[in-house]
């Protein structure tokens, strides 16, 4: 755990962070282990993390856990993945539920193998009336996609005559998105070193604040939190005006 003297204004705790959750086959590459290990790894983090944003009072944390290009990756290792998402929700619900957590989700869940589904759907009913930090999992998830799936609903609602398209306005779009519910992130951070969105919230992160660490993801806990968020409140926010 890194030490920091980082005191936080809790007054000014932002409303919404959003996590590009890299470097689990770093981790485990450097340990001479299998990736699925380092995967493994990556859970005890967001443990943690979402541990520490509830304390806090955080009102949003988005985890970006499955992104539509992973599936891409070895089906081993996609497996893999779904196995530990499938085992976290069962092993992790009780312990979520009775902290207030509520757990969402954002992507094209319908793609994810049933019992994926399963579990995440009895996680949505279990915890949709708990009012700690929104955990909104982003899977199957993909900036690109969630813009076309926006864009189709609105070309159907003209089709049908309920849209002017004079009307179209970033209200339309929002509302449209997997994301409708959920405000756009105040913070965005990015774990390993990478400096890119990897296709993550194209949209939402238009006026976000962005952080990036060299910290593997396994090894991101409260204290490199902390530290972002400390960073983040010491930022001037003014969104294309001035102050």
């Amino acid at each position: 755990m890194v030490e920091t003297n980082y005191e936080l204004d809790m007054s000014n705790i932002p409303n919404h962070i959003a996590i590009i959750m890299d470097g689990n086959g770093r981790w485990a590459k450097k340990r001479f282990l299998p990736r699925t290990a380092g995967h493994k790894a990556g859970v005890e983090a967001i443990r943690e993390v979402v541990k520490y944003s509830n304390k806090i009072g955080l009102k949003y944390l988005t985890l970006y856990a499955f992104s539509t290009e992973n599936w891409k990756r070895p089906k081993v290792e996609v497996d893999a993945l779904m196995n530990l998402l499938v085992n976290y929700l069962r092993k992790e619900l009780e312990e979520l539920n009775k902290n207030n957590v509520k757990i969402t989700a954002i992507g094209d869940i319908s793609k994810l193998p049933q019992a994926c589904i399963d579990e995440l759907n009895k996680s949505f009913e279990i915890t949709k009336s708990n009012t700690g930090v929104n955990l909104n999992l982003a899977l199957n998830y993909g900036g690109r996609d969630d813009l076309i799936n926006s864009f189709k609903s609105l070309g159907k609602l003209i089709k049908d005559g309920k849209l002017d398209p004079q009307e179209i306005d970033e209200s339309s779009i929002k509302s449209n998105l997997s994301t409708s519910d959920v405000p756009d992130p105040d913070l965005v951070i990015r774990t390993s070193g990478e400096q890119r969105l990897s296709n993550f919230l194209l949209w939402d992160v238009a006026y976000s604040e962005f952080y990036f660490t060299d910290v593997l993801w396994p090894d991101f806990g409260e204290e490199n939190l902390r530290q972002a968020i400390y960073s983040y409140q010491n930022r001037d926010r003014r969104f294309g005006g001035l102050k």
